[in-house]
């Protein structure tokens, strides 16, 4: 049996286990990290070296260059481990909810229906001429730019078109969930834009953080464990397992 040890001997792991065995309200805070350990590139990373290229997800040439930069590689992949189990949590009624900065809409191909992306994602698609919504990834699988059935404008999601801003129905989402959680697992990310919902938590709520760096999660989490989120939740459906 592999322990994941703390700094007192402590099986983090088994630890895990017990604090979502008595939980009856989970929330997930999920980052980057999540995603980038299903083998997938995250938008930001896109984003970046796209920006120095002036390339973004609209008119034709820009198009093509934003197909197989992300999303070729965005369809190409898999959610990973950790995105199906978050997924199995929510089957069996701990999950309440997740919230995510993720864009990816790996959550929802897990299997998840209760995700809070708050900084929109590629499923939140606006027209930019006439600003109907067009509100499903599957419009992105094609190798033509999407353009609008009303007016012929092009669409955007929101990450372009808000020019990052925050989506607010699903702020309102995370804080309603957060403030009702009794365990509050942080898996790979540093909490950028935290502040919106972070504040809304139940005072009493077990924090656990998976994350093999550093944040600033660090002193509020009851239960730091250092590995990536696939290690540890392979680790956990083992352990439940045996546990019965």
């Amino acid at each position: 049996m592999i322990l994941f040890n703390g700094s007192h001997g402590v099986d983090q792991i088994q630890q895990l286990s017990d604090y979502i065995d008595h939980s009856s309200s989970i929330v997930a805070v999920t980052g980057a990290g999540i995603s980038v350990a299903g083998g997938g590139m995250t938008y930001w990373q896109m984003a970046l070296s796209n920006r120095r290229a002036g390339v973004r997800p609209g008119s034709g040439g820009s198009y093509q260059s934003f197909l197989p930069t992300y999303l070729d590689n965005m369809f190409s992949y898999q959610p990973s481990f950790a995105h199906y189990a978050l997924a199995d949590l929510e089957k069996e009624g701990k999950l309440i909810g997740i919230i995510t900065t993720n864009v990816d809409c790996m959550h929802t191909i897990a299997g998840s229906r209760n995700v809070a992306e708050i900084q929109g994602s590629l499923q939140v698609n606006c027209c930019s001429g006439c600003g109907r919504h067009y509100d499903s990834y599957e419009i992105w699988k094609q190798e033509e730019l999407p353009l609008c059935k009303s007016c012929g404008g092009e669409i955007l999601p929101w990450p372009i078109y808000s020019h990052v801003g925050l989506w607010e129905e699903d702020v309102r989402k995370s804080r309603s969930w957060i403030s009702k959680a009794d365990l509050i697992l942080v898996i790979g990310t540093q909490g950028n834009y935290g502040g919106v919902y972070w504040n809304y938590r139940r005072k009493d709520a077990i924090i656990v953080q998976i994350n093999p760096g550093h944040t600033g999660f660090d002193h509020a989490a009851a239960l730091n464990i250092r590995r990536e989120s696939d290690d540890v939740f392979q680790r956990l459906q083992e352990r439940r397992r045996e546990n019965g």
